[in-house]
């Protein structure tokens, strides 16, 4: 009877003593854990005295981002299932001779041309153009190198 008058004394105490909450100091404050629910608050001390409020918890809104998504994709398999069949990916391999290739044209080897258009003279002489004077230009940067490096020696 002594024991059993124990636990009822422990488990009436207060909220306060060495029952529900757990304090941790913090810089801010004090740090509250409900031992019963596992919310944990901040307590902070104002003008008109302590004042506590929850922390957010992640693993809440994670369960609820979840709980949104499978009722999303509950929704979405519903919609697949009376909507109309998918076409365009069968089960089936297509046969040898697939009927959506696109023939080639019946062309004789001798009608076969290949035509490259050429590039016009014009065309040719401003390449020309543009290669000598980069090769010139390559050739004076050699020269002022070669004078700079020799008059340093």
């Amino acid at each position: 009877m002594v024991v059993s008058g124990g636990l009822v004394a422990a488990q009436s105490a207060p909220d306060g003593e060495n029952g529900r909450y757990s304090m941790s100091p913090i810089p801010e404050g004090v740090l509250r854990l409900d031992t019963r629910t596992g919310t944990v608050s901040t307590c902070t001390k104002n003008g008109a005295g302590w004042a506590c409020y929850a922390v957010p918890d992640e693993r809440t809104a994670l369960d609820a981002e979840i709980g949104r998504l499978q009722a999303e994709v509950e929704k979405l398999k519903g919609q697949l299932a009376a909507g109309p069949p998918v076409s365009g990916k069968i089960d089936e391999a297509l046969p040898k001779s697939d009927q959506l290739k696109k023939a080639e044209p019946k062309v004789a080897e001798g009608e076969r041309k290949i035509e490259i258009p050429l590039p016009s003279d014009k065309d040719v002489d401003r390449v020309m153009s543009f290669l000598e004077k980069a090769w010139r230009r390559l050739i004076d940067m050699a020269n002022r190198v070669q004078k700079d490096v020799s008059g340093k020696i």
